[in-house]
């Protein structure tokens, strides 16, 4: 019943009437949320994946604080405190170090700088931090568009063709830069998508089957509450619970300067824990190859 409850409740990022966001009430709420998200990160991640032996017995799930402190390079009391929201600062270098500890993806690792109240912690400068080869291989694909998503429809990278086809994304700030918020919340993306209601009903389906195992997450309750907020179509989707997988398919887009464009879409897998992949938008017939080249040539510099 909590988590249910918690889909619904005013973001983090929302001051409640009477309230600043530096007040000592806000304040107290940040750490405290601050404390339950570095426990649940710190809960799912086993020992062998951060270079540690297995651990035969223990009575929690997850690494210890002190292996965290130790990984992190940080005290294990200051680490300590900071789990149990104690009123503490933190640099932007410790927290970076935290967050690469606790395998946070640049989502989450923007959500923990807000919720410290630090500067710095852009997800967008974090998404510099795929391999340079995923940005080579994206722009290999051009004139076909092909993007680098998590489970949580993120845009983490993606090469001009996409940014054609569906952008422009360079201006966007990380939060609203997400495939699920733009579908259904930009009116030029739900225009351009001729089976929008079939893409958005498979999205939706897609996002609860994989929040199952992220239920305590903040970032991806926030995601929830922001659409519920902006979309009554999301909103009557969600309550539907319907649950679904990612699928190879065929999307029709109907663009502004070239027409209609048949895409096979394709998802090739990057890291399955964090549910990042490369989605790559071939062409389904010779007419939209040639169109797909076109727009490359007549683009946006």
């Amino acid at each position: 019943m909590r988590e249910q409850t918690l889909l619904t409740q005013t973001p983090l990022a929302e001051t409640p009437p009477g309230e600043t966001r530096s007040s000592p009430a806000i304040a107290a709420m940040r750490r405290r949320e601050l404390a339950d998200f570095l426990r649940s990160r710190r809960e799912r991640i086993a020992p062998e994946e951060v270079g540690l032996p297995p651990a035969s017995r223990r009575r929690t799930p997850g690494l210890r604080r002190e292996e965290v402190a130790t990984l992190a390079g940080v005290g294990v009391t200051w680490y300590t405190w900071l789990e149990q929201g104690r009123d503490i600062n933190a640099s932007p270098q410790v927290l970076d170090a935290v967050a690469r500890t606790l395998l946070m993806d640049p989502h989450e690792r923007d959500h923990l700088f807000r919720l410290a109240d630090t500067p710095e912690g852009t997800s967008q400068a974090e998404c510099g931090s795929l391999p340079p080869t995923s940005q080579l291989l994206l722009d290999k694909l051009n004139p076909f568009p092909a993007c680098i998503r998590n489970a949580r429809y993120d845009i983490l990278a993606y090469n001009k063709a996409y940014d054609l086809l569906i952008g422009p994304l360079g201006d966007l700030p990380f939060e609203d830069r997400n495939s699920l918020w733009r579908m259904f919340t930009v009116p030029s993306c739900r225009a351009a998508t001729l089976d929008w209601e079939e893409g958005t009903r498979r999205m939706v389906a897609e996002y609860r089957a994989a929040m199952a195992e992220h239920v305590a997450e903040p970032a991806w309750k926030c995601l929830v509450t922001r659409l519920t907020k902006a979309s009554p179509e999301f909103a009557e989707l969600w309550e539907r619970h319907e649950v679904a997988g990612p699928e190879n398919l065929t999307k029709r887009f109907m663009h502004c300067e070239v027409g209609l464009l048949k895409l096979n879409y394709t998802n090739l897998w990057l890291g399955q824990r964090l549910g990042t992949r490369m989605t790559t938008y071939s062409p389904a017939d010779d007419q939209t190859a040639e169109r797909l080249r076109e727009l490359q040539r007549e683009g946006r510099p």
